[in-house]
């Protein structure tokens, strides 16, 4: 009688493991299930490259105004772009420096000293609404440009700040990149 049991309990087990091994191998992965079409999304700048130094026109040294941007390769699903640039070497944490959103998913040029047309501008650590060049108290420091491409336009005023962005832009990232400049003072 054990004997018939645990015959009869192996087979279970075998079918069990035969119907489970059947669904996996003709199931996708769960990255082939969630990989969408890579669009590798690029941000440059033709004033430094990455991981260089930033020009102190574009700091608080110079005429503090934002370098000019080539955004390419953006997802066709992408309805807008948003940016957040900051430092994380900043004494007191992470410093941002300029963020903005709502720009055409079709930006391609963001001109010296300008933000993408229809774009809404967030407050950055400086309390302005606007871009606020690098100003490392000393030593050098890493900005950090990033593009966000999204399948949404966000509903956001222009007094929120990077935790506000960051929080509507959950669920509706498509892409990104980043872009590092260094400055030192």
């Amino acid at each position: 009688m054990r004997a018939k049991g645990l015959i009869l309990i192996l087979l279970i087990v075998a079918v069990g493991l035969g119907v489970l091994r059947y669904r996996q191998e003709d199931s996708p992965s769960p990255s082939e299930e969630t990989t969408k079409e890579v669009v590798d999304m690029k941000l440059v700048s033709s004033a430094f490259e990455e991981g260089q130094a930033i020009p102190a026109q574009y700091t608080c040294d110079g005429d503090n105004v934002s370098p000019p941007l080539t955004v390419s390769e953006v997802s066709e699903q992408a309805k807008s772009l948003a940016m957040i640039v900051d430092d994380p070497d900043a004494p007191a944490g992470d410093w941002v420096h300029w963020l903005w959103w709502n720009a055409s998913g079709a930006t391609a040029e963001i001109a010296e000293n300008a933000t993408p047309s229809g774009a809404m501008v967030g407050k950055n650590d400086f309390g302005a609404n606007g871009y606020g060049g690098p100003c490392p108290p000393s030593g050098t420091h890493r900005y950090q440009f990033k593009l966000f491409a999204l399948d949404a336009a966000l509903d956001l005023p222009e007094t929120s700040g990077k935790a506000g962005l960051l929080s509507a832009m959950e669920g509706h990232i498509l892409e990104q990149v980043m872009l590092t400049g260094t400055y030192s003072r």
